[in-house]
C-alpha cells in the first residue's frame, strides 16, 4: 500500500514537472530567440513565422497545424485531471464514466476537433455536443437500472468530462497558464469534497446574506460612484469612501472567518494574532478580562502585545492602499515597531513561570461585514475628516497632531484612512505619517489603561509593555518627521 501511495506521489510531481517544462518551452518559444548550442542561430524571420504559426494556430494551407508543445499540455493535463477524478470516486461501489485514461483521450479528442476548423470551430461544438449526450443517455440508463442507488446522479462527472474534452481546444487557443490553472483547481475543489461540504455546512445563512451585501457594495456599488472630490471633504471622493469602508471591512473580514470557522488551535497567541488584524484594543480586552477571571496569565500577557504588533502591520497596509508615499515613510518604522513588539511579546511568554495551557480561544466580535457595521464605519470616516479639516484649519499642522492623540483614544482607523487619502489639503511632506504614529501611540496607552481595568495587577507587565512600545512609537515621529 505504501509502495503504491509513493508511486501516486512520485507520478503527481512527474505531472507537475512536465507542465512547467512545457510553460516554459512555450514561453521560450514565443520569443523567437531559441537556439540549442552548436545547433544553430536564432530563429530568422521566416523561421519565426512558422514557429508562430504552430503555436497560435493562425491559417497554414488552410489547416492549422498543431504545436507539439500544446497538444503534450493538453495531454498531460488531461491526464492530472483524470488522476484526481480517480481519487475522488476510488470509493464508489460503482465507477462513473471518466478517469486517468478517458480524460487525456477526451483532452486529445477536443485538441484533434479545434484543428479541423480554426474559424468557425464547428467540429469542435459538435464534438462537445455528443460527449454531453452521451453523458445525458447514459446517466439516464444506469438511473433506470438496478445500479441506480450505487451510482449519484450529480453534475460532477459530466462537468469533469465536459471539462476534460475542452482542455484540448483551450490548450491550443489559450495561453498555457490558463489549462494549467483551470486544471489545478479543478482538481483541489474534488479532492476538497469533505471539506468544503463541511464548511458549508457550518456557514449560517445570515453569513451568505452579509457577505451578498458586502459583493454588491464592492462589486457593483464601488464602481458606480462618481470620482469626484467631495468639497466639503477636501480631496476625498464619494467612490474613495466607499474603498475605506471596503478595505476595513474586508480586511477585519479575513481575522473573523479565520477565527469563526477554521478555530485554529494554539490557545490565546493565535487567537491574539488574529484579533490584531480585526482590533488589537477589542483583543486587549478579552485576554485582560481572560487572565482576571484566572487562566494563564503567560499566554494572555503576550498575546496582547502580540495584537499591538500585528496593529502596526495592519496600519502600514492600509494606508499603502491609498498613499504608497505616506506608506513608503511608515514602512521602517512600522516595521521596527512590529519587530520590537514582538520581541518583547516572545520575552513576555518565554521568561514567565506560568506554563502555557494551549485552551483555544476565539476574540469574540461580530461581522465586520454587516450593513450597519459598515455604515457606522462610513459616519465615523466623514466626522473625522471634518474634525481633521477643522484642526488644519484653526491650529495648523499642531492641531491635526493633538487629534491625533485624542482620536488614539477611540477607533483610529477613520482617522488613517482620512489622512492617507489626503483629506487636509496643504499638509506638510510626512505629517500624515507623524499623526498616524501618534495616534497609534495614544493607542497603545488606552490599551495600557485597560490592560489594568480588566485585568487587574496580572497585567501590569503588559500594561508596562504597551507603554513602553507607545514611547518608542512617539521616538519613531522625530525619525519620520526629519526624512527628506
Amino acid at each position: 500500500m505504501s509502495l503504491r501511495r509513493d508511486f501516486g506521489l512520485v507520478f503527481i510531481i512527474f505531472l507537475v514537472e512536465i507542465a512547467v517544462f512545457i510553460f516554459f518551452l512555450d514561453v521560450h518559444l514565443g520569443d523567437g530567440g531559441v537556439n540549442f548550442a552548436g545547433l544553430g542561430s536564432p530563429l530568422n524571420d521566416e523561421d519565426q513565422g512558422i514557429m508562430g504559426s504552430l503555436r497560435s494556430g493562425t491559417d497554414m494551407s488552410s489547416s492549422l497545424v498543431l504545436a507539439p508543445e500544446r497538444f503534450a499540455l493538453a495531454l498531460f493535463m488531461g491526464v492530472f485531471l483524470g488522476l484526481a477524478f480517480e481519487q475522488f470516486y476510488k470509493q464508489e461501489s460503482v465507477r462513473p464514466p471518466g478517469g486517468i485514461r478517458t480524460f487525456p483521450l477526451l483532452a486529445i479528442l477536443g485538441a484533434m476537433l479545434w484543428t479541423l476548423d480554426p474559424t468557425t470551430h464547428l467540429p469542435f461544438v459538435i464534438g462537445m455536443l455528443a460527449v454531453a449526450g452521451w453523458l445525458g443517455v447514459f446517466y439516464a440508463k444506469r438511473l433506470q437500472a438496478q445500479e441506480a442507488d450505487a451510482l449519484r446522479a450529480e453534475l460532477v462527472v459530466p462537468a469533469t468530462n465536459l471539462l476534460a474534452f475542452t482542455i484540448g481546444g483551450v490548450a491550443l487557443a489559450q495561453p498555457p497558464w490558463v489549462v494549467i490553472a483551470v486544471a489545478t483547481i479543478s482538481a483541489l475543489l474534488l479532492a476538497g469534497r469533505v471539506q468544503l461540504h463541511r464548511l458549508a455546512d457550518n456557514v449560517i445563512a445570515d453569513e451568505v446574506f452579509t457577505a451578498a451585501q458586502f459583493l454588491l457594495l464592492a462589486g457593483v456599488a464601488l464602481p458606480l460612484l462618481p470620482t469626484t472630490p467631495i468639497a466639503w471633504l477636501g480631496a476625498i471622493s464619494p467612490q474613495r469612501m466607499l474603498l475605506a469602508v471596503v478595505v476595513i471591512s474586508a480586511l477585519s473580514y479575513f481575522s473573523y472567518l479565520v477565527q469563526t470557522y477554521l478555530k485554529p488551535r494554539g490557545g490565546a497567541l493565535i487567537a491574539a494574532a488574529l484579533g490584531g488584524l480585526y482590533s488589537s484594543t477589542a483583543t486587549t480586552v478579552v485576554l485582560a478580562r481572560r487572565a482576571h477571571d484566572g487562566h494563564n496569565i503567560r499566554s494572555e500577557r503576550a498575546g496582547i502585545i502580540l495584537a499591538t504588533a500585528l496593529m502596526y502591520i495592519r496600519l502600514l497596509l492600509v494606508v499603502a492602499v491609498f498613499n504608497l508615499a505616506d506608506a513608503e515613510r511608515l514602512l521602517v518604522p512600522s516595521l521596527a515597531l512590529f519587530v520590537f513588539s514582538l520581541a518583547i511579546a516572545s520575552a513576555l511568554y518565554f521568561f514567565a513561570r506560568e506554563k502555557f495551557d494551549g485552551e483555544p480561544l476565539a476574540i469574540a466580535a461580530g461581522n465586520p461585514l454587516q450593513l450597519g457595521t459598515a455604515l457606522t464605519f462610513a459616519v465615523l470616516f466623514v466626522l473625522v475628516t471634518l474634525a481633521t479639516q477643522w484642526a488644519q484649519a484653526n491650529y495648523g499642522h499642531t492641531g491635526i497632531n493633538i487629534l491625533a492623540a485624542i482620536v488614539g483614544f477611540t477607533d483610529i482607523d477613520p482617522f488613517v484612512l482620512s489622512l492617507a487619502q489626503g483629506s487636509v489639503v496643504g499638509m506638510q511632506a510626512g505629517g500624515a505619517a507623524v499623526a498616524i504614529l501618534i495616534a497609534a501611540a495614544s493607542n497603545d496607552a488606552l490599551k495600557a489603561v485597560y490592560a489594568l481595568i480588566f485585568g487587574g495587577r496580572r497585567q501590569w507587565l503588559a500594561a508596562l509593555a504597551l507603554i513602553i512600545i507607545a514611547i518608542v512609537t512617539l521616538v519613531a515621529t522625530v525619525f519620520v518627521s526629519f526624512r527628506p
